[in-house]
């Protein structure tokens, strides 16, 4: 049903209304006589109340059905609008998996190359490379076409794979990060082995997938039905007090996952990162360094350099992302302008592009 709540309706979408009020409750004479033969405002109030009541859910179906199928199709983006989309799409998407690919290959092929920084890394890479290939295709087709045709089973596992990686992702930086501190101001209480590697892995996968339990049990898909056999299926989450924007519970949940995977680890990786720092170009040593310490001062100091570019790039690329759902939330009306479709894309696309840039940033900045 279009968004009422608050706002005034047009003449047509109130006969609309009115009609298919009356169509649903044929026989139920009380309420018929009070919703057919009511003002606007007073149709509006008895339907917010109509929806509110769990007894009606049946009816509720029916009466969606009913005022969408007399609907004329949401707007669709023209032909050369989709064109341009994939343009930018399409070549991001190649570079992100091709990229992560060899990131991956070249350390899990090459003995010296497997550290415990180099095997977080490839941990990063596989998140990138599964939400490159499991989510944003999928999701940009969704996106361009405003139409889900993959059925409600690839729905959950879309939404699951996209908070899943994200996490995944963010949580692998944290925990670099972590390693690096460790290693370089800490270097005595620092020991690296591949078990521990294998311990903050499985950490990260866990922490991830809690935080992605949500999208397994409120992803589903609906389908609405427009005029002349037009119909959209759409992918989303329904929680049990609806759905966005009007579900407080998702919105809660969004306030949750940006300060897990946003806000609290760029802060703490701004933290460690200023240490390290500190510690590589502003103190001073007694004495004079030896060639061979300056040679690990140097080697330390491009790695850092390296993950300060990743971690930096990150959080440039999620932020217009992550403050949209919070600014759409608190400015609904921005949902139904025709130009929020292509300002969500470009967002999606910058996100979605930080799994392109990282295997970019390796080769550039690391000769290994």
């Amino acid at each position: 049903m279009s968004e009422t709540s608050g706002t005034a309706v047009d003449d047509e979408e109130l006969v609309l209304l009115s009609n298919c009020t009356a169509l649903l409750l044929a026989g139920r004479e009380s309420q018929h006589h009070l919703l057919t033969n009511s003002s606007g405002d007073v149709l509006i109030l008895s339907l917010k109340q109509f929806f509110s009541d769990p007894k009606n859910s049946e009816l509720q179906n029916n009466f969606i059905e009913c005022f969408l199928s007399r609907q004329d199709a949401p707007f669709q983006l023209y032909w050369w609008q989709k064109c341009f989309w994939i343009c930018l799409f399409l070549p991001m998407l190649f570079v992100a998996v091709a990229g992560n690919i060899i990131v991956m290959w070249i350390v899990l092929a090459h003995r010296r190359m497997r550290t415990v920084t180099n095997y977080l890394l490839v941990n990063l890479s596989l998140a990138d490379l599964l939400m490159s290939l499991l989510n944003c295709i999928f999701n940009f087709i969704f996106m361009v076409n405003s139409h889900w045709p993959f059925g409600a089973f690839y729905c959950t596992v879309n939404n699951f794979v996209a908070n899943f990686t994200v996490a995944d992702s963010v949580f692998t930086l944290v925990a670099i990060s972590i390693d690096r501190y460790l290693a370089i101001v800490h270097p005595l209480k620092h020991r690296t082995s591949k078990k521990r590697a294998l311990l903050m892995l499985l950490s990260v996968w866990l922490a991830s997938t809690l935080l992605a339990i949500p999208c397994i049990l409120y992803s589903t898909t609906m389908t609405k039905r427009y005029k002349n056999g037009n119909y959209k299926t759409i992918c989303y989450m329904k929680w049990p007090d609806g759905q966005y924007p009007q579900s407080s519970r998702e919105y809660i949940y969004n306030l949750i996952f940006l300060g897990f995977t946003y806000l609290i680890p760029v802060v703490s990786m701004a933290a460690c990162y200023g240490v390290i720092g500190h510690h590589l170009w502003g103190s001073k040593s007694i004495g004079e360094r030896t060639q061979r310490q300056l040679q690990a001062i140097t080697a330390k100091r491009k790695v850092v350099r390296m993950l300060i570019t990743v971690v930096s790039i990150f959080a440039l690329c999620w932020l217009p992302y992550h403050s949209y759902f919070i600014f759409a939330y608190h400015n609904q009306s921005v949902a139904v302008k025709t130009y929020i479709q292509h300002i969500y894309l470009a967002f999606y696309w910058l996100a979605m592009s930080n799994a392109m840039v990282n295997p970019i940033i390796y080769y550039w900045m690391n000769k290994k």
